[in-house]
């Protein structure tokens, strides 16, 4: 049986922050991770921005070499919010 994480917080705030200083469509940006070998089609990172799906954690990690940014940068402001 497959067990599934339950989502407490939501980072899709900064994932779109992130995205939107990037200047870069959800298009543009997954054709960027597949090309870094993660198969991830732009409906499903809309989904990560919308706090409807967990984010992979091999995406986040192409994620911060794409934005050169920090872990802290997808983190931040989550210690404030109430859990859902």
């Amino acid at each position: 049986m497959e067990q599934k994480l339950r989502r407490d917080r939501c980072i899709g705030d900064n994932l779109r922050a992130l995205r939107d200083k990037h200047d870069i469509s959800q298009e543009k940006l997954c054709a960027k991770l597949q090309l870094r070998g993660c198969d991830i089609a732009r409906s499903a990172y809309a989904k990560y921005e919308a706090g409807e799906l967990n984010v992979k954690i091999s995406v986040l990690i192409e994620l911060k070499k794409i934005y050169q940014c920090t872990y802290d940068d997808f983190f931040a402001g989550l210690d404030k919010s109430t859990m859902s």
